[in-house]
């Protein structure tokens, strides 16, 4: 790959992971007292999280497979995409039940604090300042975990690994 489509790639990223930031802190999100319409929303959200899971992985795998020289730019991208998508998944439904179930965390009010609990939480840091306390929030947060442990870690030692082999010197 040229260095103009490595960097075409690596600027398709950016903006792709900038769109979904401000994706996330502009969908509109109303509290809903009615408790079918809550659980549509968590089974949605469930299926998000299963979609995001099976793309980041499909991805790993492709980084896995793919020879040296190979399309590593674009997938690579895609994967980190995909680790951004992931991430962002997770805090708005962190937001989404502290919106609905303010009793469910404790610290968590804004999709700021959400977005910040979410990376902290993945990135497996957990201060303590923002934590689940209700049940539903702390079974999300095990599943957002376990996300962390098979997901997002392997994706992200594959990004810094492929990163590293990009920027050694071919001989």
């Amino acid at each position: 790959m040229t260095d103009g489509a490595y960097r075409r790639e690596r600027l398709r990223a950016l903006l792709a992971c900038l769109l979904l930031v401000v994706a996330y802190f502009l969908v509109p999100l109303a509290p809903d007292p009615n408790p079918a319409r809550l659980a549509l929303r968590a089974a949605g959200t469930l299926l998000v999280v299963g979609t995001v899971a099976t793309l980041v992985t499909r991805q790993v795998r492709r980084q896995l497979t793919t020879p040296a020289g190979g399309p590593q730019a674009r997938t690579l991208a895609q994967l980190v995409v995909g680790l951004v998508a992931g991430l962002l998944v997770f805090a708005l439904a962190d937001y989404i039940i502290a919106a609905n179930a303010p009793r469910q965390f404790s610290g968590l009010s804004t999709r700021v604090d959400a977005l910040y609990f979410a990376l902290t939480t993945l990135t497996t840091i957990g201060y303590g300042d923002v934590h689940a306390q209700g049940q539903v929030a702390r079974v999300v947060v095990c599943v957002q975990m376990l996300f962390s442990i098979g997901v997002i870690a392997t994706g992200a030692s594959i990004v810094v690994r492929q990163l590293t082999q990009l920027r050694q010197p071919k001989r």
